[in-house]
């Protein structure tokens, strides 16, 4: 899948948004297990750095704001919870204050955990070089009126030239962004008619847009809310794609590396154990064995009685074990 998020989207992350931080961890892993391709075009990074400062700004300057400023008419001061609520707001203050100078020191060290996932993105992103030939697409682009962007600025056309240069023809792109520039006049959940029509022209496949990465995520993995499991669920999908008994004792190393497991995704393993040719014919090999026997212990009452069943027999037929005897592990 490749995927190209506008500036806005990752300056959201410094500010106040729906989106949590854990999106960007979620986007992180699909990186990392190769499923999806983060395009990067240098406008976008240089935008990020460029804005990064004044997002935070305005972010702190309502931070500060959210004071808590109680008046008490002089009738509530006769009574013991009202010296309560006044300690309560002297501690709101002392810790608010406490923690925006705490947020401060990391701002500026760049060490917020926005500031480090965003960088690992900006790593690993295949980054795309504004050529003095993109240049010059984007300028006639805003001379001759074309969407996207505002009058003046050149942001939004540099990105579109550089996309349309960079994603192979025939692949879609997923396109994330807030910026309405990008949305169509008449319904703003719907992607700018001219630009839809010119990619499918141009690249023969199709623009895929969301507002958000909440949206994305919802959509292709609605289940997964944190990325420390969906990185484990993406192994287990390899698992059960496993095309050669050497890639599936790669897979089981990466699988046995994980502390725990949830009922879900043994369930899963379980499954795949059993409709994958790869994994189930050599289910007596040590390492496939053990892995099993780890996850499942203690846990037989909870999981899928029908996926277990078929993996006792699975393991009978591999030992060659009569049908009455149970298989213990």
């Amino acid at each position: 899948m490749n995927i190209f998020l506008d500036t806005n989207i990752f300056l959201s992350f410094f500010h106040f948004t729906n989106d949590d931080l854990e999106e960007l961890k979620k986007l992180n892993v699909l990186l990392g297990q190769g499923k999806v391709i983060l395009y990067l075009p240098e406008q976008v990074i240089q935008e990020f750095y460029r804005n990064r400062e004044n997002k935070i700004a305005d972010a702190l300057k309502q931070l500060r704001e959210q004071k808590l400023d109680l008046r008490f008419p002089q009738f509530i001061k006769e009574y013991d919870e009202f010296e309560n609520l006044r300690q309560l707001q002297r501690d709101y203050s002392k810790i608010h204050a406490e923690l925006i100078q705490k947020a401060i020191n990391d701002i500026q060290k760049q060490d917020l955990k926005a500031d480090r996932v965003i960088q690992d993105l900006f790593n690993n992103g295949i980054k795309i070089t504004v050529s003095d030939a993109i240049k010059e697409l984007a300028r006639t682009r805003m001379a001759v009126g074309n969407p996207p962007g505002k009058n003046g600025s050149l942001g939004d056309a540099l990105n579109w030239e550089a996309l349309l240069q960079s994603i192979p023809n025939g692949e879609s792109l997923y396109f994330i962004t807030d910026d309405k520039d990008y949305a169509s006049p008449i319904d703003s959940n719907l992607f700018n008619a001219y630009l839809t029509r010119e990619w499918q022209d141009k690249k023969q496949s199709e623009v895929v847009y969301y507002k958000s990465l909440s949206e994305f995520f919802k959509e292709y993995f609605p289940k997964i809310t944190l990325a420390s499991e969906l990185e484990k669920d993406l192994v287990i999908r390899d698992l059960a794609n496993s095309s050669s008994f050497a890639e599936t004792h790669t897979i089981i190393g990466k699988l046995d590396k994980y502390s725990d497991f949830t009922i879900a995704q043994i369930n899963a393993i379980i499954d795949a154990t059993n409709s994958n040719n790869q994994v189930y014919w050599i289910i007596d090999d040590p390492d496939v064995k053990e892995f099993l026997s780890k996850i499942i212990k203690g846990r037989e009452s909870q999981l899928k009685p029908e996926g277990l069943s078929e993996l006792y027999s699975k393991m009978k037929d591999t030992l060659n074990l009569a049908e009455e005897i149970e298989v213990p592990f």
